[in-house]
């Protein structure tokens, strides 16, 4: 009986570990009032996608998927979150597009139309 119970602490204690718990927060997104606009050009390609799955349809929401940012050094992975549907409006993602002097940021957000 003793050996059943150890036997089954052990599958628990070694089956616990294959199982990943992901908490989803909402985020609050502040939009600083836009004094300039500030372009962001990086000396090299940005690795492939985020990699990250997208959850189910959320009612009145859209999923902003993930992007690389440039921190001045290297590529940093932003990952995706929702945002609130505006009507009237669809939503364009952030996106790299090469150019004459390296790759260039171009930021998303809801576009009228």
């Amino acid at each position: 009986m003793f050996s059943r119970y150890m036997a089954l602490i052990a599958a628990v204690a070694l089956t616990s570990g294959c199982v990943e718990r992901r908490v989803v927060h909402e985020r609050v997104v502040e939009r600083p009032v836009q004094q300039g606009y500030v372009e962001v050009v990086a000396p090299q390609p940005p690795p492939q996608e985020v990699i990250e799955v997208e959850p189910a349809y959320r009612p009145g929401y859209v999923w902003a998927r993930g992007y690389w940012r440039w921190d001045g050094r290297r590529y940093v992975a932003e990952h995706g979150h929702w945002e609130v549907e505006r009507p009237g409006y669809h939503y364009v993602h952030p996106r790299w597009e090469p150019g004459p002097n390296g790759w260039h940021w171009r930021p998303g957000g809801w576009v009228n139309g």
